[in-house]
């Protein structure tokens, strides 16, 4: 790994000189933009919306557009006294229990490696902020940008993930949530027992990216000159469920038989809810007979 950027974690007045890393990669298949006739590349020229002409990449600036349409034009100027950090430090705010932190504002991932001369207060850090059972809130700024940003351990690493500020962040403004929706008992009943059926510890390891690895083999045949057909496996879409409690049932049930190793036939939309009905245990039918027989007996 190539480090992108080195500074200090500011700690009171301890200093640990330390170096930047991605700590994720994006595996997505890349592609070009391609003339179909021949294959050659396409370019895009920067062009002047008012005069029409090339404009070369000296001549560019950076533009704010007001709502009447005007546009303000800011200089390297008007951007160096602003009050971005640039002493290259990651300066600690605080300490909090990582609960504390929703998952939503988290961005981006990076490693923190000590410089040889930063080796011992960066262990020590580690350490003590490892029994702590906290994380520390820091601010950082990377790429023209001012973060706030986590430090946590993760197999004896600190691990910096920068995150969103709060005005980042979208409010949940669903009409939904003002309704009032009713959930029978014997429906929720199914829905826990479907989550601990499908329970287990979470293995990174058992899950893949199965459409880039079909879309590699796609392309690896076109290169050997094969003939593309259209990858197998491909899970048939359910159609919504019309019974819940029914798509519920069956959904229990294929669950305990993937557990119990046994191959799980594909149901989906009115097949199984047609099958989760056959399933009905004998005293749900019984409970369903009962009023019948007393009004007979009534007659």
């Amino acid at each position: 790994m190539r480090s992108i950027w080195k500074g200090a974690i500011s700690f009171g007045l301890v200093t640990i000189p330390v170096k930047l890393y991605s700590a994720t990669e994006q595996k997505d298949v890349s592609f070009h933009q391609v003339h179909r006739e021949d294959g050659g590349r396409i370019r895009y020229k920067r062009v002047c919306t008012v005069d029409g002409e090339e404009v070369p990449y000296a001549d560019i600036a950076k533009g704010y557009e007001l709502a009447t349409g005007e546009m303000v034009i800011l200089t390297d100027e008007d951007f160096e006294d602003l009050p971005l950090s640039t002493s290259r430090r990651i300066d600690v705010l605080q300490f909090t229990p990582a609960e504390q932190i929703d998952p939503i504002y988290f961005a981006k991932s990076y490693y923190l490696e000590p410089d040889a001369q930063g080796a011992k207060p960066y262990v020590l850090l580690r350490d003590a902020l490892e029994r702590s059972g906290q994380v520390a809130v820091v601010k950082i700024a990377l790429r023209q940008r001012e973060s706030l940003a986590t430090l946590r351990v993760r197999d004896g690493i600190f691990v910096l993930e920068t995150m969103l500020w709060p005005d980042e962040i979208r409010q949940a403004e669903f009409a939904f949530l003002e309704e009032e929706i009713d959930v029978r008992a014997q429906e929720l009943k199914m829905a826990e027992s479907l989550i601990e059926t499908m329970a287990s510890d979470f293995d990174p390891g058992e899950y893949h990216d199965s459409y880039r690895e079909a879309l590699q083999q796609v392309i690896d045949a076109k290169v050997a000159g094969k003939e593309v057909v259209q990858p197998e496996g491909a899970p048939e879409e359910a159609g919504p469920a019309v019974d819940l409690m029914a798509a519920l049932r069956a959904s229990v049930n294929a669950a305990k038989r993937e557990r119990e190793g046994a191959p799980a036939r594909k149901r989906g939309g009115k097949a199984a809810e047609e099958k989760a009905a056959e399933e009905k245990t004998a005293e749900e039918k019984t409970a369903e007979e009962k009023p019948k027989r007393k009004s007979r007996k009534s007659a």
